[in-house]
């Protein structure tokens, strides 16, 4: 079997950094141009540069988005833009627009180019068509069942490494092409600014009715029509791997350094355990489940990949996220000797919780914590204030960098 790669999102340096530590072999990252979340942090030449160094002395990669749909204002200064990060050695350009990909060629034929979802490509024709057009790599469309992407596989030209997304939000649009947002916020998803109108609750207006709006119903139920649920595919990934896909893709470079470090976390002990043995991999599935659960997540779906998709896919009740636990601290020092951890605060923290803590390439340690003081070695109940440094004992192999979850009461 071929040991696909795992590609884990970026949104800043830290969450780069956790990626990384928690077990990616590569992360995509947007600069401050021409990628398609406007509203992540993002990175500017001098960070990608760092980021870069850092992936590299690990032994890791680094791919930067360039897959806005360009119009002809953005070319003048694209060209340059490019330039300047091929200087700064990254490992590839993700696009989707083919008069970019076809600039990106012409500035460096060696230059590595992943294609985009936002292209939507969903058969090997295509795969074809992009590969001789000078593409290395295929996003592959989300709107495809396992079925399709293994022919897609088969048929594809040699050299042509196929990536699909296994975890992450979802859209209603295909492969993410939507105007709604542009037309009912003047924010462009196509530009990187998407308003996530999908997410919005809906009621119909009749024309001559003004002011009088109707509720939409989905079997006496109230709506939320547009709401997709979050894609999951680590049950599946024994298929995945069987079917020769290149590289598994996460998408969130919104989300937070507890969502990376949790997701990656799972996905890698999964690709792991599944290389090592099958059996193993199948033993773990539920735990591995129950795992990408403890984050903010909107309700698991398959997607394409099962099946077509029905009405189970959306959540038609509301746009909110399951959310049991929460991010409560992270280790910030231990003292193997006194058996001391210092964790600095995200959310409140009381004596008494059982807490679990995360760790890469580990399962995560439950751990009631009975005592705590504050970092003057004075007796306290909880750690309250954001950023809290506090201190409690316990005799496990922490790390710095270790992450502390609890469940939420």
């Amino acid at each position: 079997m071929k040991k696909p790669k795992l590609l884990a999102p970026a949104g800043d340096m830290s969450r780069l950094k956790t990626a990384i530590d928690y077990g990616a072999d590569a992360v995509y990252i947007g600069g401050k141009m021409f990628g398609l979340r406007a509203n992540a942090g993002n990175f500017d030449l001098e960070e990608i540069a760092q980021g870069v160094g850092y992936a590299h002395e690990q032994g890791k990669e680094v791919y930067v988005t360039v897959n806005i749909l360009a119009h002809n204002y953005d070319l003048a200064t694209m060209e340059e833009y490019i330039r300047r990060l091929i200087a700064l050695k990254i490992d590839g350009i993700i696009a989707a627009d083919a008069g970019v990909i076809a600039m990106i060629r012409q500035i460096d034929p060696a230059m590595h180019i992943s294609l985009s979802t936002q292209a939507s490509c969903t058969n090997y024709r295509a795969a074809q068509f992009w590969h001789q057009a000078g593409v290395n790599r295929i996003v592959l469309a989300r709107e495809l069942s396992a079925e399709e992407i293994a022919e897609i596989i088969q048929k594809k030209p040699d050299g042509l490494q196929i990536e699909i997304f296994v975890h992450g939000a979802m859209c209603i649009a295909y492969s993410g092409r939507c105007l709604l947002s542009h037309v009912m916020a003047a924010r462009s998803a196509n530009r990187g600014d998407c308003a996530q109108p999908c997410r919005w609750n809906y009621r119909l207006v009749e024309e001559k009715r003004q002011g009088e709006y109707f509720p939409v119903f989905e079997e006496e139920q109230g709506t939320y029509i547009l709401n997709s649920k979050d894609l999951c595919l680590i049950e599946h990934l024994d298929k995945i791997i069987d079917m020769g896909v290149d590289v598994l893709k996460i998408e969130g470079r919104m989300k937070t350094e507890f969502y990376v470090a949790t997701v990656v976390g799972a996905y890698r002990r999964a690709i792991d355990a599944y290389m090592k043995s099958p059996a193993q991999y199948h033993g773990m599935k539920d735990a591995l489940k129950e795992e990408v659960k403890k984050i903010s997540y909107r309700e698991y779906t398959t997607g394409f990949f099962c099946e077509k998709t029905d009405a189970m896919s959306q959540n038609y009740n509301d746009s909110s996220y399951v959310r049991d636990w929460e991010f409560a601290g992270v280790v910030m020092d231990y003292d193997p000797v006194k058996k001391a951890a210092t964790i600095q605060q995200r959310n409140k923290v009381v004596a008494g919780t059982t807490v679990e803590i995360i760790g890469p390439y580990r399962d995560y340690i439950t751990y009631k914590i009975e005592q705590m003081r504050d970092i003057e070695g004075n007796s306290i109940s909880s750690a309250p204030r954001a950023m809290q440094l506090f201190c409690f004992d316990i005799d496990a192999p922490l790390r710095r960098g270790d992450m502390i979850r609890q469940p939420i009461k």
